[in-house]
Parts: structure tokens; C-alpha cells; sequence
């Protein structure tokens, strides 16, 4: 077990296991404590990066590493870029291409944990990580993890301790996948109805469509995402809808994901000045942040804009980033170009294509 008497000895204790996490500073409450990887060869998490503050680390004592273990097998399982390959073999290849998996604990209580858990993006394209929140809870002596969309994790956020009331609500139909039925329509086929997600900033006001749909990673996948910079909204980022906000890179970081009720989830990247929530529940239009470069988990960005992103847990795409094609968000549908960055949005028998100032309308 950790001793309690100093950070120096609490770090000698981890620093023996190969699980080293750095003590955290006098704002460790709003503040995520330095990270190391973990070396232990024949272990999931060996080369993984794990942030956990000292008095988490203290509570879990020797079981930290499992908890670790655990989570990461889950990570690398879901990752699209390691399915497949062993835990070893996978996170050699995503180092090899610079890029970090990371686990972040956060919370413990008795036999619960919770936290964040990503795989960076190459910082060598235009694109947003892969990331979940987890639940795992000590099971007959071992650790049993959900990521978001897993059966898991809907299961734990029913029965955890760590979950307020208000959040189980939002997270217990988003893992069920209690997404609003689709509705046919003649022309475009399928047209999903988002709930009254907004753009990411206050209603009535603009932002410039720097970036059409797009894929998350700006490589393959369904094309979910929007770019959006300068306009009257002071850059400041706002919230789609209400819903339970995390920041997935701590604090600090340039990354949000808020879930909202209805089936339905938009993350938030390269915000500066971000706010910090920890599974917080938020109104819409929450300020989250301002549009900016931040590439806390990978990715790039060459000027300040924001990246959004939609996903959704229904029965289609099982915790994806999903399509843009034929939505409405802020009043506008959204439509693919015949490539990836060019898409274009209509309202009222307006086309916006990029390089067009678009005001966010509630209707």
C-alpha cells in the first residue's frame, strides 16, 4: 500500500509497481496531476500513459494496476486503429506513430472507479482523438470495466455511486440507445431528428463554416463533424443542448464531450480557456470554451476554429461518431459534398457552403 505520511514516499510506492504517478500540485482539485506510462511488459496497460492523482492512487493501493489493466484491454479492444492486435503489438504501433493511450482515474469509491480513457489522433492531419468515459466496478475480486456503449457501462451507471441522480438519467438513455425514431422522407431517405441540437455557440448569433462534413479523424469513418471559426459570437463555444459535460483531457484541455437526453452526444476540440467538467450537468449554451489550436490529444489545427462532432449510441451505430447527412442542426440540414471538408448546409432555400457566415437558429 501507499504510505500516507508524504508524496515522496507515495511516489516511491508506485514508482516499485512501474505505475508512477506524479504528486499533484496545491490546485490538484482542479488540476490533473503529471503523467507516465506504465512498463510492465505482460500487462494490457504496459506502455499505456495513466494520470491518477496520489489520493486516488492512495485509496486503490496495490489494486491500482488491475483497475489499469483493465480499462486498458477495454480501450484497446474498442479502438479503431488497434482491433486486432495484441495489447502489446498495439500500443508499439500507435507509439510508433506518436501517438499516446491514455488513462485517466479519476474518482474511487469503495469498489467503483471512473475516468476518461483515449487514443491520441495523429498529429499529423486535421482530426479529433478516440475517447470514452468509463465505469468499472470490482467484481468477485477483478476489475469489470465499461466504456461508453459497452453493456457495461450501461449496467454500472445504474448502480454506481459516482453517478448523480440527474447524470444517470442522461447516461442511462444515451447507453440504452433511446434515440428519437427516424422518419423517412422521399427525397434524401433517411432524415434523423437531433432533438434541437444547435451549432456550438449562442443562438442568433454567427460563426464562419470553415469546414464542411467531415470524418472525426479527418480520415475514414462516417463523416460527423464540422469546423467553425471567427463571427460575431466572441469565439466563445457553447453547449448544443443541456446534458452531462466531461473534460475528456482534464483540465486544462481543449476537448469537451457533452451527452444529452435522446440518444444523442457532441464532443468539442481545440477550445483554449476551456471550462473544467467532471460529468457536470449543464444548460444549453454552457460555455465550454473559445475556439482555438489545442491539440491536447492529437490531431492539428492550423487556425483557431472549433471542431464539433455528433454521435449517437442507437441502434445503428453502436457508440460511433455517426453521420451529418440530412440532419438538422441549428436549423440547418446538412448535406455531404463530394468530398470531405466541402459539404454545404440549406435553410429556407439558402445554400451555405464553407466560407459562409451562418447564423445558429432554434428553429
Amino acid at each position: 500500500m501507499l504510505s500516507r505520511t508524504s508524496v515522496r514516499t507515495a511516489l516511491a510506492a508506485l514508482a516499485v509497481t512501474g505505475l508512477l504517478v506524479a504528486a499533484p500540485s496545491a490546485t490538484a482539485a482542479t488540476r490533473d496531476s503529471a503523467t507516465t506510462p506504465a512498463s510492465t511488459a505482460q500487462s494490457p496497460s504496459a506502455g499505456v500513459t495513466v494520470k491518477m492523482p496520489s489520493a486516488v492512487a492512495d485509496r486503490l493501493g496495490t489494486d491500482r494496476r488491475a483497475l489499469v489493466d483493465a480499462v486498458s484491454a477495454d480501450v484497446l479492444s474498442r479502438s479503431h486503429d488497434a482491433k486486432g492486435l495484441a495489447p502489446k503489438a498495439a500500443v508499439d504501433k500507435l507509439a510508433d506513430e506518436g501517438r499516446k493511450v491514455v488513462v485517466d482515474v479519476r474518482t474511487v469509491s469503495r469498489d467503483w472507479a471512473r475516468g476518461v480513457a483515449y487514443v491520441e489522433a495523429s498529429r499529423t492531419q486535421h482530426g479529433e482523438p478516440e475517447g470514452w468515459l468509463y465505469i468499472a466496478h470490482r467484481e468477485d475480486g477483478r476489475w469489470v470495466s465499461g466504456l461508453e456503449g459497452d453493456r457495461e457501462f450501461a449496467d454500472h451507471v445504474a448502480k454506481s455511486p459516482l453517478v448523480g441522480k440527474t447524470e444517470r438519467q442522461t447516461m442511462t438513455a444515451y447507453a440504452q440507445r433511446k434515440a428519437t425514431p427516424q422518419t423517412q422522407t422521399s427525397s434524401v431517405g433517411v432524415l434523423a431528428n437531433t432533438n434541437g441540437l444547435l451549432l456550438p455557440w449562442m443562438p442568433d448569433y454567427y460563426m464562419t463554416l470553415t469546414g464542411g462534413a467531415h470524418s472525426s479523424s479527418g480520415g475514414t469513418g462516417y463523416w460527423s463533424s464540422l469546423d467553425f471559426a471567427g463571427g460575431n459570437a466572441s469565439g466563445r463555444v457553447r453547449s448544443s443542448r443541456e446534458g452531462t459535460a466531461t473534460s475528456m483531457c482534464g483540465a486544462g484541455g481543449g476537448w469537451t464531450r457533452v451527452i444529452h437526453p435522446g440518444g444523442f452526444s457532441t464532443d468539442y476540440y481545440h477550445m483554449w480557456n476551456a471550462t473544467y467538467y467532471n460529468g457536470t450537468s449543464i444548460a444549453r449554451s454552457a460555455l465550454l470554451g473559445n475556439i482555438g489550436t489545442d491539440t491536447c490529444a492529437g490531431g492539428s489545427a492550423t487556425g483557431a476554429h472549433v471542431h464539433w462532432s455528433l454521435r449517437t449510441y442507437d441502434a445503428n451505430y453502436n457508440g460511433q461518431y455517426t453521420w451529418l447527412n440530412g440532419r438538422t442542426i441549428g436549423g440547418w440540414a446538412w448535406w455531404n459534398g463530394s468530398s470531405q471538408y466541402t459539404g454545404c448546409a440549406t435553410r429556407l432555400g439558402v445554400t451555405a457552403c464553407p466560407g459562409t457566415a451562418i447564423y445558429n437558429r432554434t428553429s
